[in-house]
């Protein structure tokens, strides 16, 4: 008789994870169930023997048993004196006659000589669930969602009303995605007949469409992430329901741009306001207006910062500073009288010997 290597079967690391185990025999069940797979020897075979390789690797005693007879088989202990070990451990802790799971087949050799039945969680009425699955809870899928707001709503918060499809849990198959049934096949012996639920196609999740009122909070920057509770899937129970996860996107629109809590803004100015210095009123986020002071001899590029007139802060983040960044504009439509005093200006700085603004630019001779 040889061993069975249960965890290649099912395509897991020895150190798997209950969660991992579950998952691997999930996907390999799908895929090689014979209503999937009518007519086909094969996949039954690899059906019976994932079955029997979750049947043990899924029972931590079981699984427990197994990685000590793993050991053995490598050290050379005789399957003699293995049988004798298992069958004293099986007398002292009243191992009995668990019922039997499968899909219309018996159990390997080797798994009848070290294992005889089948745990708890596959007895009939004992929580069976599914073909092979225990009938611990199952939390529904999360669903993930994408908002668009715009800046003053990240400044100021609002209110948005999502549709959207969630993926709730199938009620016919609690979420495994099969259905079974029972037959018994002589005295002790129950055999676990399992076929794809039809409700959810073995899904076991169903699209349901959905309409949801969310509160967006003030001081969501681009990219924010929001967890809502139990709004994702639909579980067989409320603490079972998945949760919701909510991109948050900013919509930009000049003049203002976003980095990160801070708001940027583009400010023009005249050529003579930078020069001589003034006092301008500029645009704000929230709609409202602003009075700036402009420095006299201001640059194309020079930043004015009112801190803490950004996206307000979160948490332990601080509230992010507005900054109006100056860009110095010549008039274009000049009269003559103007154009008349820009000539002035112009012979005085050339009499002045006023340094060229383009010398730096110039190769050294």
């Amino acid at each position: 008789m040889e061993f069975r290597d249960y965890y290649k079967v099912l395509g897991v690391e020895r150190t798997a994870s209950e969660a991992d185990i579950k998952s691997a025999f999930r996907k390999l069940a799908r895929k090689h169930h014979p209503d999937v797979n009518p007519g086909n020897k094969d996949a039954e075979k690899q059906f019976k023997e994932i079955n029997e390789a979750y049947q043990v690797l899924s029972d931590p005693t079981k699984r427990k048993k197994y990685d000590e007879l793993g050991a053995d088989w490598e050290h050379g202990v005789s399957q003699e004196e293995m049988m004798r070990r298992y069958a004293r451990e099986a007398a002292a802790g009243g191992r009995g006659g668990d019922a039997h799971f499968g899909a219309g087949g018996d159990f390997s050799d080797f798994f009848e000589q070290f294992f005889g039945g089948a745990s708890e969680r596959f007895r009939p009425g004992g929580g069976m669930h599914g073909f092979g699955f225990s009938a611990e809870p199952v939390r529904a899928p999360d669903l993930r969602a994408e908002v668009q707001v715009n800046l003053y709503d990240a400044i100021k918060g609002a209110r948005r009303r999502l549709e959207m499809v969630a993926q709730d849990e199938c009620s016919t198959c609690g979420g495994s995605g099969i259905v079974t049934s029972e037959k018994r096949q002589g005295k002790n012996r129950i055999i676990q007949a399992a076929r794809a639920c039809e409700t959810c196609g073995g899904a076991g999740v169903i699209p349901t469409p959905r309409a949801l009122e969310v509160t967006i909070p003030a001081g969501v920057t681009d990219g924010t992430q929001l967890r809502l509770k139990g709004q994702g899937g639909r579980g067989t129970r409320p603490e079972l329901n998945g949760d919701l996860f909510l991109l948050v996107r900013i919509e930009q629109r000049p003049p203002f741009s976003i980095s990160g809590r801070d708001i940027r803004c583009e400010l023009p100015v005249w050529d003579y306001e930078a020069a001589l210095g003034a006092e301008v009123t500029a645009p704000t986020p929230d709609g409202a207006r602003v009075s700036l002071k402009i420095p006299a001899a201001s640059q194309t590029g020079r930043v004015l910062r009112l801190r803490g007139r950004g996206i307000p802060g979160r948490g332990r983040e601080a509230a992010g500073d507005l900054l109006y960044e100056i860009k110095v504009l010549a008039p274009t439509d000049l009269n003559d009288a103007e154009r008349k005093l820009m000539q002035q200006l112009a012979e005085s700085r050339s009499a002045r010997a006023v340094k060229d603004p383009r010398a730096e630019m110039m190769p050294r001779s």
